[in-house]
């Protein structure tokens, strides 16, 4: 009995430190952080640039402030280090708080009763890009997400409201009590009614059930109804003939009312399961879940809603670039991630972060229908502001209605630049988006034109 209890016990030692001890010990209520802070200054944080997001500056008599020099632009992303942690600061604490400098010089440190000098984190986040959003979106509340196809590199994350990193202390019970939520973080903890941006789940759903999608057929007049629902093409566009391409490009919501009537509810729920709908996702930062709550025996008009990216669907601007991501990708969805190396304060690497596959979220052959449908967006459907630009865009737009008067909506965009050989996906929302003005695709015309600049 006691060899086996000793078996046991040493088994668990052994995964407890290959598995789960650098949880514990980065935990922000594990004691031991404030031991290190005691013998370490927090080390800074870099965007991919070498362009500094956070530092401690030491004054002469020793005080140290915790410095953020963009203010409130990567509030969410980095993060803060009073009140708790969070963001960067919090899940890189550790690495922050340890110093990898050469021995002999943290030896002498440590004779003299000086503080070594932390670990530098290196992030995938790119200023000019995280501007560019920002800037975009400006004074409306919403959200943007920036990744790298090939390696799931986060290079901006901008939520709006946001706050000044740098008076966080000061200014907590304000944050924690303000109406907008500026504490938030919209792009990975937002659930948004996705509108149209959906229907590229319906779409998907559709092409699974039917092998014989490509004679999909319907002529739009307009409005549909049936079961005594009565379902409008935005703006009340008649669209006319169409086949399954054009209703995507169209955005068509009689098209897809009707095509949402002919699915298997079960199956449909199983297409979403697969786009990680109804799941927790991988995230560096924290994040909701997506829900795809339609049940078998729904009513005619709750079909027709969801199907349209109406009804209880919820989804974060986060979850869509994933998605997105995957059909820009040939269906591999690569690890999103938020640091690329860690160095020391010398620039000497000690650990680098690779690109690996996060899971399989369609086939290939599935991703090249996808993206040609979404190449029709652009080229002659809702998305043709994107036309016609140095790059090439694959992408699809939407109009969430927010408010029973539907005078209220949510401005989407999902889609990815450079369509033969993908470079980066961009999802925003727009909340309550005054749709003259400022909408997804504005917001997303803008981070391309930034990015080849």
């Amino acid at each position: 009995m006691f060899v086996t209890l000793f078996i046991i016990m040493t088994g668990y030692l052994v995964y407890f430190n290959v598995f789960e001890s650098k949880d514990v010990v980065n935990s922000v209520y594990n004691v031991r952080q404030d031991l290190l802070a005691e013998r370490v200054v927090r080390g800074k944080i870099l965007d991919r640039n070498g362009n500094i997001l956070a530092e401690t500056v030491t004054v002469e008599d020793g005080t140290e402030t915790r410095e953020y020099p963009y203010g409130s632009l990567f509030a969410h992303t980095v993060g803060y280090s009073v009140k708790g942690k969070a963001g960067i600061e919090s899940i890189q604490n550790f690495n922050l708080l340890t110093s990898n400098a050469f021995f002999v010089e943290k030896l002498m440190n440590e004779f003299q009763d000086q503080k070594n000098i932390g670990d530098t984190v290196v992030t995938t986040l790119d200023v000019d890009l995280q501007t560019a959003a920002s800037n975009a979106i400006g004074d409306n509340k919403g959200a943007a997400v920036v990744m790298e196809v090939s390696t799931g590199k986060i290079l901006a994350m901008v939520s709006k409201p946001s706050y000044d990193a740098n008076t966080v202390a000061e200014n907590w019970e304000t944050l924690i009590n303000d109406t907008d939520s500026a504490l938030y973080n919209r792009a990975t903890q937002g659930q948004y009614t996705p509108g149209s941006v959906f229907k590229i789940v319906t779409t998907l759903a559709y092409m699974r059930q039917n092998p014989d999608y490509v004679a999909f057929q319907h002529d739009c007049s307009g409005e549909i109804t049936e079961d005594g629902v009565t379902i409008h093409c935005y703006n009340s566009s008649v669209h006319g003939q169409e086949n399954l391409g054009d209703a995507v490009a169209n955005s068509c919501n009689t098209a897809f009312s009707e095509i949402g009537l002919y699915l298997d509810i079960g199956k449909w729920k199983d297409t979403a399961e697969d786009l990680l709908f109804n799941e927790k996702l991988k995230c560096d930062l924290a994040s909701n879940m997506s829900k795809f709550s339609l049940e078998e025996g729904a009513d005619t008009g709750e079909i027709m809603m969801t199907a349209i990216g109406q009804g209880k669907t919820m989804v974060s601007p986060y979850h869509m670039a994933l998605i997105t991501s995957a059909i820009a990708n040939g269906g591999t969805l690569m690890k999103p991630y938020l640091v690329d190396e860690i160095t020391n304060y010398k620039g000497t690497i000690v650990k680098e972060y690779m690109p690996e596959k996060y899971t399989t979220l369609m086939t290939s052959e599935e991703a090249s229908i996808l993206k040609g449908y979404m190449e029709g967006v652009i080229s002659y459907g809702t998305g043709t502001s994107l036309n016609g630009q140095s790059y090439t865009v694959a992408g699809k737009t939407g109009t969430a209605e927010v408010s029973m008067d539907k005078n209220v909506v949510h401005s989407w965009f999902m889609g990815f630049s450079n369509v033969d050989n993908p470079d980066i996906v961009v999802s925003v929302v727009v909340e309550n988006a005054d749709t003259s003005s400022v909408t997804g695709t504005s917001v997303a015309k803008q981070i391309f034109n930034a990015y080849y600049n």
